[in-house]
């Protein structure tokens, strides 16, 4: 909208904006939805499993797919989850912002081992991180790795079937 058009229906008595505000908040909405929809969708999909349980997961190893994670997501099907696949070892961390959904992270080394599991609440801005050097990160759902007695210790199968981080 150019600066005379929107003049014209912000005038007194032109009941135009009061349309425009609701269709535009429509609009806004819907294109932000897509686009959280649409980075989700193009993210790989392998199955995990661990201690006999199938786990099927988004894998981030992207830049773009690391930063976004599982942010703005208002649900996590059980049994799904995102495998975060980095380029080096490291202590990586993790934390919460902008992202609805409870979630327990395990961190991995570059065999599939879980080094340890941290809980995460929604929205804390605090960092949990990988007690040692960690290739990988696995979000689930909050209290997914204790319901099925999963432990640091525990290697995770199908990991060599993730893309490389680029």
């Amino acid at each position: 909208m150019d600066h005379r058009t929107a003049m014209m229906l912000s005038a007194p008595g032109n009941n135009h904006r009061k349309v425009l505000r609701p269709a535009r908040h429509a609009l806004i909405g819907a294109v932000l939805a897509l686009s959280v929809a649409g980075a989700s969708a193009q993210q790989p999909e392998i199955t995990l499993t661990v201690n006999d349980q199938r786990l099927m997961v988004e894998v981030a190893h992207t830049e773009t797919a690391r930063t976004q994670g599982l942010m703005h997501r208002r649900m996590l099907p059980e049994s799904r989850g995102m495998l975060f696949v980095f380029r080096e070892p490291a202590l990586h961390g993790m934390w919460m912002m902008n992202t609805y959904v409870p979630l327990s992270v395990a961190f991995l080394d570059g065999q599939g081992v879980i080094i340890n599991i941290a809980d995460m609440e929604p929205h804390a801005r605090t960092t949990h991180s990988a007690a040692r050097p960690a290739k990988y990160a696995l979000e689930v759902n909050l209290g997914w790795f204790a319901k099925h007695g999963i432990k640091p210790g525990a290697r995770v199968e199908g990991i060599e079937r993730a893309p490389p981080a680029l």
